[in-house]
């Protein structure tokens, strides 16, 4: 049973999309729209299979093909929710580093990685955009989007590492600084909770449904 609080908040399946080459290779993956692999595909049909029984009004994704495909497994299993592109999910514009292989990253540009590690929160890509900018953008979309609902509503939203990272620091009051206390993986599910324009999460990253489809 939700708690009283809980019932009067609409509730968000906040998800990232499966596996690519690229992240299986370690290279930056930002706006550069890069498919799923088979093992992505493999994961997002787990993490579909898992939510086929909950009652969703809507599924909201970034348009990028990864996070389409996964929400469109979502879907499979609900016909009649409407699916929407939404452009303010997007990944972070990494700019510059977008396709570049992270160890080659590192020996080329160690100034800025040092940075990126102490203070990353303000740190714009050359290029691109800062957390604390993504973070601004996804905040935002998520305030237009949730207006749409009433309590008790659940929404799905099918994203990326660095968005899904900046909506989990804001819903933990957690800095930005610190996002890498928070982890994302492939095929992850949140659990948050939108009431007015208060976010809270009470479940990040539950990847269980993963480790059961290795046991099939």
């Amino acid at each position: 049973m939700p708690n009283s609080r809980q019932s009067s908040a609409i509730r968000i399946l906040l998800i990232r999309h499966g596996e690519t080459e690229w992240n299986k290779i370690h290279r930056f993956q930002g706006r550069i729209d890069v498919p799923l692999n088979q093992e992505g595909v493999d994961q997002a049909q787990a993490l579909a299979r898992a939510l086929k029984n909950e009652r969703l009004v809507a599924i909201y994704s970034s348009p990028l093909t990864r996070a389409m495909e996964t929400a469109r497994l979502v879907k499979a299993f609900h016909p009649s929710t409407p699916l929407f592109e939404e452009p303010g999910l997007i990944e972070m514009d990494l700019g510059e580093f977008d396709g570049m292989e992270v160890q080659r990253w590192a020996q080329r540009f160690p100034d800025f990685r040092k940075r990126w590690l102490e203070a990353p929160a303000t740190l714009k890509m050359p290029g691109g955009e800062s957390l604390q900018e993504v973070q601004n953008r996804v905040v935002d979309t998520l305030e237009r989007i949730t207006q749409n609902y009433s309590p008790e509503s659940t929404l799905l939203i099918s994203s990326h590492n660095f968005v899904n990272l900046t909506i989990l620091c804001h819903a933990s009051e957690i800095s930005l600084d610190r996002f890498r206390e928070l982890k994302q993986g492939n095929a992850a599910l949140n659990v948050l909770y939108k009431e007015g324009r208060k976010l809270w999460a009470e479940v990040i990253n539950e990847q269980s449904h993963l480790e059961k489809e290795k046991e099939i």
